[in-house]
């Protein structure tokens, strides 16, 4: 626990690389093209609980891996932005289901540690290209609902991308109480 409040605190961050390939916007609602590296991820998904209870499971269990909880007994260091993929019903709601995605750092990519807690997986993903966002505040389940729907939107006739899945960010530790980063990103298909 202390080597997760130091990582928090004291160590390194860095940002999962992308490269901006266009913007564009329409109102109030401006957007991103990017491209998103791929690479191995510390995964864990929880199921049968709204979003935001989920994320208070989850978000927890990332962060003590981060910290040192693994076989090499470490603190690895942050990347940011921390992702979790949600899936949207018909109506816009979302499933009670969710799989946060944290970036392994760069220098653990080729070895990562193994994480202690079970329920956390490390997994390989692909380069995706996203249609991102931005907003502030500390943000609930019903703000990325919003911002998915506002950013759909804008793009409509103009873009495509995957309707079974998005992913919601945030960049800021929950100790930060100003400035604060989050995104919306429609997959791109």
């Amino acid at each position: 626990m202390l080597g997760m409040v130091r990582n928090l605190l004291f160590g390194s961050v860095e940002t999962w690389p992308w490269q901006v390939l266009s913007t564009g916007g329409k109102e109030d609602v401006s957007y991103e093209e990017r491209a998103c590296e791929g690479g191995k991820f510390a995964t864990v998904e929880v199921t049968n609980k709204p979003v935001d209870e989920a994320l208070r499971e989850a978000m927890p269990k990332v962060m003590k891996y981060v910290g040192g909880t693994n076989d090499k007994g470490i603190g690895i260091g942050m990347t940011v932005p921390i992702s979790f993929a949600v899936f949207p019903n018909e109506d816009g709601s979302l499933q009670k289901k969710l799989k946060v995605w944290f970036r392994i750092p760069n220098q653990f990519q080729s070895n990562p540690p193994v994480p202690s807690d079970e329920s956390i997986k490390i997994e390989e993903r692909e380069s995706i290209t996203v249609y991102s966002t931005q907003f502030g505040g500390y943000a609930k389940e019903a703000d990325y609902i919003t911002q998915a729907r506002q950013l759909r939107a804008v793009l409509e006739g103009t873009a495509t991308y995957r309707g079974d899945i998005y992913f919601c960010t945030g960049y800021d530790p929950p100790m930060k109480p100003y400035g604060r980063r989050n995104e919306v990103w429609l997959v791109k298909t």
